[in-house]
């Protein structure tokens, strides 16, 4: 160690002398200097990178560090104190956090996001004591621990050969001819024991009906950050974001002036630099969560995506914005790199399986979470704020693992008020046993759960793994990236329709577009532990996320839960107006194809003002209602009367309703 750091120390050892000594003196200038000195520390030293430190310069003094920057200078800043610091630590690079990208830079500077700057120096230097060194500057506003995320998955993947579908046989006919897309249960789950013993018909997303509607569209971009994504596989390939003017421009130049280089398909925060697929380390998880995104559909190969296309190159678009390396999570200076990345280059929507323990010291409330991940906090910010690519939406979507800790709790930043943390759930429809639950969760999707049914092995989430294989994964990891797609599909609809959404609003649609999962919570679930299914009753979110609802919501139609295996007899004043118009219903209309869908063979009648019907399948169906309105008989030609008109409504049939109906 040379003389320097020996000097860097021994004044921060004197500096948190004066800061501690006779602490209970809270009116003495020490005491005063303390208080001043620690109240600029973000976080702690607990779980941060070593050697490197994230600092928010003050407005005084962040021109002389743009100077410095810009001069080619890497280890001073222009300033004589912050200098001796940086000497004293042996400082081996100084940058700005948040790069230069003369199309944003505005933006940025609007949100006070340039005065970041990130400190590197020898790892052996004590990392407190550099931090107290720069919280003592005038020039520093406030110094943060560089903490590491980690990602939200709880098993390693299972890798499966495709013909582990051979003997399966097929309950219902698939819209598209991906070979493994029965073993995806999580879309369309039939009750098929080939999954699982306790596999429960409609516990699923509700996808079927929606892809006849909608498979997704080019102009939606999904920032996958996590780890790299395989854009070289086989069923991910044509969905792939790509840089055209990197990719045709010129090895190592930054052809489009966003601060990097060679960014082609997103790019490698972990390690800076170009994305690149020779990793036979990597763990799949975020190839996985791409794959449930946007694996390309209807192409004869593999499995499915929620949002994928029709196999007409018309998928929504994967950007990949890596933060970690195998099970290396980066520190949160990589994570707000990559969020300030995604929206500024195009993604509108933030797919995110990772965050921080839910019980993690110091992070229990949004203020916290403001405060002691600040740089992060201000990249999410930004993101919703400025990711205007789509024009669908007035900003960007950002969406969440709610953790696996099997904690009361979300961690963060998923539990954060602004974003969306998702929880999971089994093929028997059930909250899966590692999944959290409580405040800061918002809504269901399924997760799987290799505990559920060990003799098939198939309960867990199939989507693609790296080098172009597939496998299954658990975790909120893989519940996430389903409210991801299905929030892109609903915004590919959106885009088809003509229908402009501001964050907010979409927010609010995607958490109403949901199935009940609380009449179901009582009693125990065996698993990898016992589960009191009481615990979970009104804290998986509002309920387990429904695509084709999403759609029907997005489309403007009013959507009727309906039970199935009874007869039902739906009073349809109840879905108009106020529920007491002056309307006569007169007939109903329901294609074969949806009567086939939800197992109804004998057609829905009219009683009254009444719609009966009896379900006998899981699913979704558009029904046309023939109303005569003002009056009980139609007007016209050399008759006075009512105006004829029709009213589509979605029918969404499920096996079990809370007493509310299911609908929130």
């Amino acid at each position: 160690m040379t003389k320097c750091k020996f000097l860097g120390i021994a004044l921060t050892a004197s500096l948190l002398a004066a800061c501690t000594a006779d602490p209970a003196d809270g009116g003495s200038a020490g005491g005063r200097e303390h208080d001043a000195v620690i109240g600029k520390l973000i976080h702690t030293s607990n779980n941060a990178d070593e050697g490197k430190l994230l600092l928010y310069v003050n407005d005084d003094a962040v021109e002389a560090f743009e100077a410095a920057v810009e001069t080619g200078e890497t280890t001073r800043s222009g300033l004589s104190d912050v200098d001796e610091v940086l000497y004293n630590i042996g400082a081996t690079s100084v940058e700005r956090l948040f790069v230069v990208d003369k199309r944003h830079e505005a933006n940025l500077r609007a949100e006070g996001m340039h005065r970041w700057y990130v400190v590197r120096f020898d790892e052996e230097q004590d990392l407190d004591q550099a931090a107290v060194s720069f919280a003592a500057l005038a020039d520093i506003d406030r110094v943060e621990f560089c903490q590491k995320v980690k990602k939200c998955d709880w098993s390693e993947p299972r890798v499966v050969d495709l013909d582990d579908i051979a003997d399966m046989t097929r309950a219902v006919e698939y819209q598209f001819n991906d070979p493994s897309l029965p073993l995806q249960w999580h879309y369309i789950n039939t009750g098929d024991p080939q999954i699982s013993r306790r596999a429960v018909a409609g516990a699923d997303i509700n996808v079927a009906p929606a892809w006849k509607l909608e498979t997704g569209s080019r102009d939606v971009v999904v920032a996958v950050v996590d780890e790299a994504v395989d854009y070289t596989h086989e069923d991910l390939a044509a969905n792939m974001w790509i840089n055209e003017a990197e990719k045709n421009g010129e090895k190592g130049k930054d052809d489009d002036d966003n601060g990097y280089k060679d960014d082609i398909y997103g790019y490698n925060f972990h390690t800076p630099g170009p994305l690149t697929w020779n990793r036979p380390n990597d763990s799949g998880h975020g190839t996985h969560v791409a794959g449930t995104v946007a694996a390309v559909n209807n192409n004869a190969l593999g499995v499915s995506g929620v949002a994928g296309g029709s196999g007409n190159n018309d998928g929504v678009r994967i950007m990949s914005c890596q933060i970690f390396s195998n099970n290396t999570g980066a520190g949160v200076d990589a994570s707000a790199r990559a969020i300030q990345y995604a929206a500024n280059n195009g993604a509108c929507i933030l797919q995110c399986s990772w965050g921080t323990d839910a019980m993690t010291p110091g992070l229990a409330s949004d203020s916290d979470f403001e405060r002691n991940v600040a740089a992060e906090h201000q990249a999410l910010v930004y993101f919703a704020k400025y990711a205007k690519s789509c024009p669908a939406l007035d900003g960007g979507l950002i969406v969440f693992a709610a953790g696996n800790d099997t904690k009361p709790q979300a961690g963060y930043p998923a539990a954060y008020n602004n974003l969306i943390a998702v929880t999971a759930y089994s093929p028997d429809g059930l909250p899966a046993w590692y999944t959290n639950y409580g405040p800061g969760c918002n809504i269901a999707a399924p997760g799987g759960d290799a505990y559920e049914d060990r003799s098939t092995g198939r309960c867990s989430i199939l989507s693609t793994l790296p080098n172009g294989r597939y496998g299954y994964m658990d975790g909120t990891s893989m519940a996430c990236p389903h409210v991801s797609g299905i929030a892109a599909l609903g915004l590919s609809y959106a885009l088809k329709l003509g229908k402009t959404f501001t964050v907010d609003e979409y927010k609010a649609l995607l958490l109403t577009s949901v199935n009940d999962i609380n009449a179901r919570l009582v009693g125990t679930r065996e698993s990898k532990i016992t589960q009191n299914l009481a615990d979970y009753k009104g804290k998986m979110g509002t309920g387990t996320i429904d695509t084709f609802q999403v759609l029907m919501n997005v489309r403007g139609t009013r959507c009727i839960p309906v039970k199935v295996g009874g007869e039902e007899s739906i009073n349809i004043q109840n879905y108009l107006g106020s529920g007491e118009l002056g309307m006569k219903m007169t007939a109903v209309e329901m294609a074969a194809s949806d009567m086939a869908a939800l197992g109804i063979s004998d057609k829905p009648v009219v009683f009254g003002n009444n719609i009966v019907l009896k379900c006998t399948k899981p699913g979704a169906a558009i029904i046309k209602v023939n109303l005569i309105a003002g009056g009980t008989a139609a007007g016209g030609g050399a008759t006075m009367g009512g105006m004829l008109i029709t009213k589509e409504f979605a029918i969404i049939a499920r096996p079990a309703f809370a007493n509310n109906g299911g609908w929130l």
